[in-house]
């Protein structure tokens, strides 16, 4: 009964614009400096949760809140049937709209609600870098058999990865229904509920191992080198649980944080890259995070940003899977694949954003002296995957540039039951994963976060000169004109179009004078730590060479330009420039 992804990010934005319209938040803070100021004992260091809680109801705030965010009988069919020539209007009489068509779900219809609570712990340190902690899936359902509506639950985090037969601490959670339910359940139907699903979650999970050892055991009977191809059936999640690799992958809407499938891949492609930690050798360590982690972090392995990729692609209404193979070297990856209308097969690396062509060598014609260089950086596939269908590669050669990707031939890739999968993976089908979150508007200012980066990086140009012997004399009109070339830096790489480049050739032309020489250096990183980047950036000879320009009327520049996506994820493109007096 969960809403689907969109129409939750839709709700949340009309919440969030009726809160604005009330001033909830700077009522809060109002509240909170007087509950300080006149309740706050002497010998009190901090405020705590409860109090500020209480202060709130006995100002009436949630109150008010409450009697704004009513719920009507209207059901979400006729709201998405809406005729466009007659749109909504949400004012102060508005209401928010529900999708069983009741004023308030009853603790009948919720406790059908099988989606568990999904939090997940990410630690930050001083220099943002961001680590993964734990993932749990909380069942709330038993607040609907507590008195009052309230309950208490304290819960054991494990870690992840390597770590999760790890405890890394106790959580205390205090649940309330707000507003109260009407008619409470007894523990007793809570409990059985719960008992129910898991017993029928169980069987399904069972039914589904042994169609797939037994789909396993026909796909080696085709060819018995089958065995060494990476066809990936189950993998295993944050917490160590093998789960259905279709499980990874569902269809999911950008709202209107991204327009294009392109610039969806761009934004992929700019969540950082950390393969999971390996205690001691033997090869890669499998973990493969849900979406939610994922996103928490905002980085991940090459199968978390195909397995995003793919779901972002499927949103778009495109038809689009996920690969499973090598790559040079024979070095395991994943990367994601989309089949047109007419036939045509496009590769997209999810993790730098580049999109291939495929064309498949025809086995008919004779072999060439030398054959051409393929242009995309995969040399294996063995199976492909989506919410939907799994498919085994079963052609004699697993070569890509060999394989042809009709998936509807079953001699060339060998299908699983679309209804196995469904059983293991289709929304409420299982308790295993829960409806993949709204994507979250970007919180960074694009514009004080690039003026922030430029003043710290002029500060440590000017000292790293300084202890050369040098001084430094910045030019702000050049670079301010070096702006145009990042834009067009971050354009081509969204779109594969390189625009804007005559313009800024024209205008340092006429801003560098007869005589004097001109060098830049662009460089591109997907974190906004200043001083991690100009480390990079002096590794390179090139960019060296800029920032410690000697010579007669030296003068530099940089430029900082930060393009921000959903989830606060970052392209920061910085551009180091100097011009001088060119003496023979």
């Amino acid at each position: 009964m969960s809403l689907p992804p969109e129409k939750a990010s839709e709700l949340k934005q009309l919440i969030q614009q009726q809160l604005s319209k009330m001033d909830v938040h700077g009522r809060i803070r109002e509240i909170l400096a007087e509950t300080i100021r006149e309740e706050l004992a002497p010998d009190q260091q901090h405020l705590s949760t409860e109090d500020l809680i209480k202060a709130l109801r006995r100002r009436g705030i949630i109150d008010d809140v409450m009697k704004e965010l009513n719920f009507v009988t209207d059901s979400v069919e006729q709201e998405l049937s809406a005729s466009p020539k007659q749109p909504a209007s949400f004012d102060k009489q508005s209401t928010l709209k529900k999708s069983d068509g009741t004023r308030m779900a009853d603790s009948t219809t919720m406790l059908s609600i099988s989606d568990p609570i999904h939090m997940v712990l990410i630690k930050t340190d001083i220099f943002g870098e961001t680590t993964l902690v734990a993932s749990y899936f909380l069942e709330w359902r038993s607040v609907l058999g507590s008195e009052n509506g309230v309950t208490s639950l304290t819960v054991e985090l494990m870690g992840v990865g390597t770590e999760s037969k790890v405890s890394v601490g106790i959580l205390n959670i205090k649940f309330e229904m707000y507003p109260p339910l009407n008619q409470t359940l007894s523990q007793e139907v809570v409990n059985t509920q719960l008992a129910l699903e898991r017993q029928k979650t169980a069987e399904k999970e069972r039914l589904f191992l042994v169609y797939a050892k037994q789909w396993w055991r026909e796909y080696l009977q085709i060819r018995p080198s089958h065995n060494s191809r990476l066809v990936k059936i189950f993998a295993q999640d944050e917490n160590g649980i093998n789960r259905p690799v279709c499980s990874y992958v569902k269809p999911l809407r950008a709202g209107r944080l991204l327009d294009t499938p392109r610039q969806a891949a761009r934004f992929v492609n700019v969540l950082g890259y950390e393969r999971a930690p390996v205690i001691g050798g033997g090869g890669k360590q499998e973990q493969w995070c849900t979406l939610l982690a994922f996103l928490c972090r905002n980085k991940g392995d090459c199968e978390d940003h195909a397995n995003l990729l793919c779901s972002l692609l499927l949103g778009y209404g495109l038809e689009a899977f996920v690969c499973v193979g090598t790559k040079a070297k024979g070095v395991p990856h994943a990367w994601v694949m989309t089949c047109g209308t007419d036939g045509t097969v496009t590769f997209w690396e999810s993790l730098t954003g580049h999109r291939y062509i495929h064309k498949p060598t025809n086995p008919d014609e004779p072999p060439l002296a030398e054959p051409p260089k393929p242009l995309h950086p995969y040399r294996t596939v063995g199976c492909v995957f989506n919410h939907q269908m799994f498919l085994g590669n079963c052609q004699p050669s697993d070569a890509v540039e060999n394989c042809v990707f009709d998936l509807n031939d079953e001699s060339k890739w060998k299908p699983m039951s679309e209804e196995a999968i469904k059983s293991v993976c289709a929304p409420g089908a299982t308790t295993s994963l829960p409806p993949f979150p709204p994507l979250c508007a970007s919180t960074v200012d694009a514009s004080v976060t690039s003026n922030e980066i430029e003043m710290q990086l002029r500060l440590l140009v000017s000292e790293h000169r300084k202890d050369l012997g040098l001084t430094t004399v910045w030019e702000d009109q050049l670079s301010y004109l070096l702006s145009p070339a990042l834009a067009s830096y971050e354009f081509e790489r969204t779109t594969s179009i390189s625009a804007g480049n005559e313009e800024f050739q024209d205008a340092i032309r006429r801003a560098v004078p007869d005589g004097h020489t001109f060098k830049g250096f662009p460089i591109h990183f997907v974190y906004r730590n200043a001083r991690r980047a100009f480390a990079t950036c002096l590794r390179s000879p090139f960019c060296e060479e800029i920032i410690c320009c000697r010579g007669d009327q030296v003068r530099l520049a940089v430029r900082v330009r930060v393009f921000t996506y959903p989830e606060s994820a970052c392209a920061v493109w910085i551009m180091f420039a100097c011009k001088y007096r060119s003496v023979l």
